[in-house]
C-alpha cells in the first residue's frame, strides 16, 4: 500500500478544528516537532520551524 502524500499551501494558516494533527504533535508536512508560536488577532498560531506550516489552534 502506498501512502498518498497531501500538498499543503505553507503561504495558508490552517484551521486545527478543520484540519487535527494526524500525529499528535507533530507537523503534518514534514512530522516535525518543532514549533514557533505566537498570537495574531487573538488566535493562537503554531508555525513548524522545519517547514513553515502554520495552524490555528
Amino acid at each position: 500500500m502506498s501512502e498518498e502524500k497531501q500538498e499543503y499551501d505553507l503561504n495558508k494558516i490552517y484551521e486545527y478544528e478543520n484540519l487535527p494533527d494526524k500525529k499528535a504533535g507533530r507537523c503534518d508536512n514534514c512530522d516535525g516537532v518543532k514549533f514557533k508560536n505566537y498570537v495574531v488577532n487573538r488566535k493562537f498560531i503554531r508555525t513548524c520551524i522545519n517547514c513553515g506550516m502554520k495552524k490555528s489552534i
